[in-house]
């Protein structure tokens, strides 16, 4: 990326510059958050409130499903059909164990979508600081293991052809649908 100013998003031709970017607007859903379980004891459910769990809602409903079905269903198969013995088990673990953690991950995404939802009706409502706080150390533990030991493999293993083939597979995944549904 070219250094600049202001800061410019990266393309889908940068699949994996574009998986990173996710996890930076996750950690900025995940700040609102933890200002919004701070807000609601002083205001309440106020509109102020109700417009920021309203947003971390569309963000965890659309972005954060396209980013777990990027990884799942176009990164971890051809990531496992490139990697060598050598070093076969060690994806295959961390594969299975972030397969398993979006589980719990959407579990816990449920059950708090849950109490956003009530904000934005404009329901009295709060947000333990624990919870808000359990639910943020979940999906920044799992953002540290993606950064920290995915993305090496698959700066590592990946072609230029699989890299272009996953920014072609991101980019239709979020493609609104032609009218007539073709």
């Amino acid at each position: 990326m070219n250094p600049s100013l202001i800061p410019v998003a990266p393309g889908f031709d940068e699949p994996l510059e574009m998986l990173e970017a996710c996890h930076e607007r996750l950690q900025s859903q995940l700040q609102t958050l933890d200002r919004l379980a701070r807000w609601l004891p002083e205001h309440g459910a106020d509109p102020e409130a109700s417009r920021a769990a309203e947003g971390i809602m569309r963000y965890f409903d659309v972005s954060a499903v396209n980013h777990h079905l990027d990884e799942e269903r176009d990164l971890f198969p051809v990531l496992l059909e490139r990697v060598g013995a050598s070093r076969r088990l060690s994806l295959e673990s961390l594969v299975e164990w972030i397969l398993e953690d979006h589980q719990r991950m959407f579990a816990g995404w449920a059950e708090m979508r849950q109490r956003l939802d009530a904000i934005v009706r404009g329901e009295p409502h709060d947000l333990p600081l624990e919870e808000t706080a359990r639910f943020t150390e979940r999906y920044v533990f799992h953002i540290g293991r993606e950064e920290g030991e995915l993305f090496p493999f698959a700066r590592d293993l990946l072609t230029d052809d699989d890299i272009a083939r996953l920014g072609l597979s991101m980019t239709r995944r979020r493609r609104p649908p032609a009218p007539g549904g073709q």
